[in-house]
């Protein structure tokens, strides 16, 4: 039903009142139960379709009125305000796992995105509102790998992993492959030995799955967030086997170290900096500036030394 010029305002500021009051009221009657991601999802489909609603309802009513489109602009901006307060409440005052938020925020993407079929681009609202939470929850998240690295650095023995069963083996192969380490193959041989330290093993894994949740979790205002939290964690890593190869003096496990330095520096730091590339459309300068800046060292074994 088309509403008269005079009474549109007017008419504008009931109608989308009415619309937040029953949004509001959704949203508060959502239970939270069970896990996080249902609640989401559950919040993500009652949220949007009513602005989806609201917008077509808003369309017929409102059609050719550019004062009462702005207010409708306005309004949508608002209601997101809303929807991010529930959202962030349960995702991150909650302190949930950083992959569990990363699905959480990659559902709220993916229902946002449905809004620009109508015209409706909330994207970068979405993005600025979360902005703050997801950076927290980066390098909070950032620490803890940190920390758990330099624990298990601490304990460091620099001996071959033992798998002890065939089956430990292919599911730790499984694993490796698919975060993008194919070659980890020519580690293994035949038995259920690898040729790597359990400590190198531990921290591609956990570096890998913090990439691919950063990158769920990327917005453009985050690229230095994560590309630093990324440079951070890998910088442990690499200074502890540095480290060690200049302390080691048995040439034997010298040698062992040197292979696990090489696997990190030739097969686990590409793998990162392509994938990150691939993720954000950019190249990861940073990254390759400390790969190039870390490469493993030619040892000599009389020395207690490395020399480039």
């Amino acid at each position: 039903m088309k509403i008269a010029a005079g009474q549109s305002t007017k008419a504008c500021e009931l109608f989308l009142k009415n619309r937040a009051a029953a949004v509001q009221t959704a949203i508060r009657q959502l239970r939270i139960e069970g896990a996080t991601l249902l609640y989401i999802h559950k919040l993500c489909n009652i949220f949007f379709t009513s602005l989806l609603e609201t917008a077509k309802e808003f369309e017929m009513d409102f059609a050719g009125n550019t004062g009462c489109y702005s207010a409708f602009v306005v309004w949508s901006k608002s209601a997101m305000r809303m929807f991010v307060d529930a959202f962030s409440k349960q995702v991150f005052d909650s302190k949930e796992s950083l992959s569990t938020a990363a699905e959480c925020v990659k559902v709220a993407k993916e229902h946002c995105q449905q809004l620009t079929e109508i015209g409706l681009d909330l994207t970068f609202t979405l993005q600025s509102l979360l902005v703050k939470d997801i950076r927290a929850a980066l390098q909070s998240y950032k620490d803890i790998i940190i920390e758990a690295t330099k624990h298990r650095n601490s304990e460091e023995m620099w001996r071959r992993m033992n798998l002890m069963t065939p089956e430990a083996l292919v599911k730790l192969k499984d694993e490796m492959r698919s975060c993008g380490m194919g070659s980890f193959e020519q580690y293994t041989g035949d038995d259920c030995w690898v040729n790597l330290s359990y400590t190198i093993v531990a921290f591609t894994k956990q570096m890998m799955s913090f990439l691919e949740e950063g990158l769920k979790l990327y917005f453009p205002e985050l690229h230095m967030v994560l590309l630093e939290s990324l440079r951070e964690i890998i910088l442990v890593a690499v200074q502890h086997v540095d480290y060690s190869l200049r302390c080691e003096q048995d040439p034997e496990k010298k040698a062992f170290i040197m292979q696990n330095a090489t696997f990190l520096h030739d097969t686990v730091l590409p793998v990162v900096e392509r994938r990150f590339e691939e993720g954000v459309g950019k190249p990861a300068k940073q990254l390759q500036d400390l790969r190039k800046s870390t490469r493993p060292v030619r040892i000599n074994p009389e020395s207690t030394t490395s020399v480039v």
